[in-house]
């Protein structure tokens, strides 16, 4: 026979699997606005820039806002140990629009839809990269789902989840550098002029095809997911109050910098691993 502190601890524990959920919807408002800021300062650009560079820097503070709840979501499930399959799928979904389809409406508002007329074949590009960006997006997502829900097998045969790297960029650093490098600088391109206009409208174009194919690239990427379980917490917590109090101050270059530092490292990586000598069992492992 259950008692009544039994029953109380069993809605307590319900009540748990709504914390993850409510971030997950928090995550999903945050790309709402994103879209919406970004649509509304691309109707305004050619009347009042001013107030349209206010619309984008909104638009890149939530997609910002959403890296936090995204990142907030995943660890408070497995703290908690509530973490579901239908809360991997509802995450993904959430992914989709606010790293996928927020960033790509930014980009074009921004940048690629306000420099090039409809009739320039450069429009056309910037359309197709954008596209390409967001259906890497999606792929890596779909990828991650399948890892997270079949471990990847050792060459001893064992199943083993490789908690420390992500294969491939995660798609919210991805949205992250396009967000932070509008927060640097939210006025239109558009109204640079037209020769830097134009530089600044290509240079988006390639670094969000470089992006798109990162993310589904094999690099590894840290994932950061041991931090904060091991016995040097004390050292966690100075890290993250620092960043916060340098976020605070000094957003615009603090965000980008970070956003870049990150993006950047599983290149770095994989570069350093090629440079580096190997030794002879590794290389029988590879030959073999």
């Amino acid at each position: 026979m259950e008692t009544e502190s039994t029953q109380v601890h069993k809605g307590i524990r319900k009540g748990l699997y709504l914390i993850p959920t409510a971030f997950t919807a928090a995550n999903i408002a945050m790309g709402f606005l994103a879209v919406l800021s970004s649509v509304r300062g691309f109707q305004i650009i050619a009347t009042n820039p001013e107030q349209a560079a206010i619309y984008f820097d909104y638009a890149a503070k939530a997609i910002g806002l959403a890296i936090l709840f995204d990142t907030l979501d995943g660890r408070l499930a497995r703290m908690t140990k509530t973490a579901t399959e239908l809360g991997v799928q509802l995450d993904s979904l959430a992914d989709v629009l606010t790293f996928g389809i927020a960033p790509v409406v930014l980009a074009y508002s921004w940048g690629i839809g306000a420099t090039f007329d409809e009739s320039n074949s450069l429009h056309n590009i910037g359309l197709f990269v954008l596209f390409v960006y967001l259906m890497c997006g999606v792929l890596r997502l779909a990828r991650f789902n399948l890892q997270a829900t079949r471990p990847r097998v050792l060459l001893e045969g064992t199943q083993k989840i490789d908690k420390k790297n992500f294969v491939g960029l995660p798609i919210p650093p991805a949205a992250g550098l396009i967000a932070a490098i509008v927060h640097f600088a939210p006025v239109p391109i558009s109204v640079l002029g037209q020769s830097i206009s134009r530089f600044y409208s290509i240079s988006l174009m390639i670094l969000t095809a470089v992006l798109g194919l990162l993310m589904v690239s094999t690099l590894k990427y840290t994932s950061f997911k041991n931090v904060g379980t091991g016995k040097r917490n004390l050292y966690l917590i100075l890290v993250l109050g620092t960043m916060g109090m340098a976020v605070w101050l000094y957003s615009k270059y603090v965000l980008l910098l970070i956003a870049v530092a990150y993006v950047s490292h599983g290149l770095v990586w994989y570069l350093m691993n090629l440079l580096r000598p190997r030794s002879r069992s590794e290389a029988n492992a590879e030959s073999g």
